[in-house]
């Protein structure tokens, strides 16, 4: 009976007999710290996912892109037909060919000798002023080659190949291993364009300006990078690419964690997308600043503003583009826990989808369009099916190399397509049940609904 006592136990007794605990603490004191033990590590690794989210973002774009030799190739060689990165070198291999074609001294040795020839000293002055008439048609005439040579497919071939030999250095500036064409100095990495002169030379000389031919061997540098904070940057560096892709499996499994300890697991779920989201947020923020003040404090070795800023939006826009997909899944993660939750907003819409799909339904069955087994099948395992479908888009996204924006909002059209098909073959089954007439009872048995009253 309800009413009766335990024969263990005796007024003023714990169960089995046991005496109270002091101040009538028992097993709900031990529950109760069970639960906040529960509440505080569910914070702190929530908190901690939120932190390490654009950590592991960070460490993907170094593990695969800056120490990557094909993808750090493939990421840079569009700068070749960058405009601001074409004037620079033009620029560069332009002042490294007039430093060695010395018109005015072109002009006083032909000066001379024509003096020795005969020439009245009078007319040899004037010839000797026509030196800096010499150095600009020089000037011009190597300007007009650089930049036909840059624009062409041979710079492009040029930089591509000088970057590609490069990577070994810039990955000896991250991380102190390997070496290459690439030169890495006080924080300063600079690209040979020596290459490139060769080919000027050539060319000059083909056109018929012969004193070209004697331009010796030059190893110009192009400056493509300087930061004073480059020896700090490859302890990071080093950190980054020890943890390579396993920082992002790490950050999952503590961010499960945290929602699993959690009491409110949605709730949870949702403050996890939001923190994670808001925290890339602050990164991308962070990555803006940086890159003004970068460009506001270059120092005198980097010739062009325009050439830096190509080169630095260059090397970070997977990163980039990772932050704003971070943003973008954190806000549809959030969005979708709370469409499942039981606010009168979500409760409404989730009403409004329902008669929805029960009036398609009907609309179908009266014009004898039915699912058959397949409706049925739908609405005896919808929740099943739903988590299915949940969990093979998140694996498809998990999956996916590098994924982006575009990427999240076609797995989310595919999911709610999914969804909404669901949805209809469950209302269809729901309206071909309820047309089905009731199944007979044994003999000797009214009909259905008349054993009660």
């Amino acid at each position: 009976m309800s009413d009766a006592h335990d024969p263990g136990s005796s007024p003023g007794q714990g169960p089995e007999g046991t005496p109270p605990a002091p101040g009538g603490a028992g097993p709900a004191q031990g529950s109760a710290a069970g639960r906040v033990a529960r509440k505080v590590a569910s914070a702190v690794l929530i908190v901690l996912t939120c932190i390490l989210v654009p950590v592991a973002l960070l460490t993907t774009w170094v593990h695969d892109i800056v120490l990557d030799n094909d993808r750090y190739v493939s990421t840079v060689a569009p700068l070749a037909s960058e405009p601001a990165v074409q004037d620079a070198a033009v620029q560069r291999i332009t002042e490294a060919v007039a430093v060695h074609v010395n018109g005015q001294q072109v002009a006083a040795d032909v000066a001379t000798w024509l003096e020795s020839q005969g020439l009245p000293p009078r007319a040899a002055d004037a010839l000797k002023g026509l030196g800096p008439q010499l150095n600009s048609a020089v000037d011009q005439a190597v300007s007009k080659v650089a930049t036909r040579v840059v624009q062409s497919d041979v710079f492009a071939k040029v930089w591509t190949d000088a970057n590609r030999a490069a990577h070994n250095a810039v990955v000896h500036a991250l991380t102190g291993k390997g070496r290459g064409s690439v030169g890495v100095s006080g924080g300063t990495v600079t690209l040979d364009v020596g290459e490139a002169v060769e080919q000027v030379k050539k060319q000059l000389v083909d056109a018929g300006l012969s004193p070209a031919k004697y331009i010796p061997a030059v190893n110009e540098q192009l400056v493509l990078f300087h930061s004073d904070e480059l020896a700090k940057a490859r302890k990071a560096a080093r950190l980054l690419d020890a943890l390579g892709n396993w920082l992002p499996v790490i950050v999952v499994l503590i961010g499960v964690g945290g929602v699993l300890l959690a009491r409110g697991r949605r709730r949870a779920l949702a403050r996890t997308a939001l923190g994670a989201a808001f925290a890339c947020l602050v990164v991308a923020i962070a990555l803006v600043v940086a890159r003004d003040y970068y460009l506001d404090h270059l120092p005198p070795e980097v010739q062009s503003k325009a050439a830096a800023s190509a080169v630095f939006d260059t090397l970070v826009r997977f990163l980039r583009v990772s932050l704003r997909t971070a943003i973008v899944l954190g806000v549809v993660i959030a969005l979708g826990t709370y469409l499942i939750g039981p606010g009168r907003l979500p409760v409404l819409v989730r009403s409004r989808s329902e008669s929805t799909a029960d009036a398609t339904a009907r609309w179908a069955a009266d014009r004898n369009i039915r699912t058959g087994r397949a409706g049925e099948w739908a609405q005896s395992y919808r929740r099943a099916i739903t988590l299915a479908a949940l969990l093979i888009v998140a694996l498809v996204f998990a999956l996916w190399n590098h994924p982006t924006v575009l990427t999240v909002l076609l797995l989310v059209l595919v999911l709610l397509a999914v969804l909404a098909l669901l949805a209809l073959l469950a209302a269809s089954g729901r309206v071909e049940a309820e047309g089905q007439p009731a199944a007979p009872g044994p003999p000797g048995q009214g009909p259905p609904g008349r054993e009660r009253t």
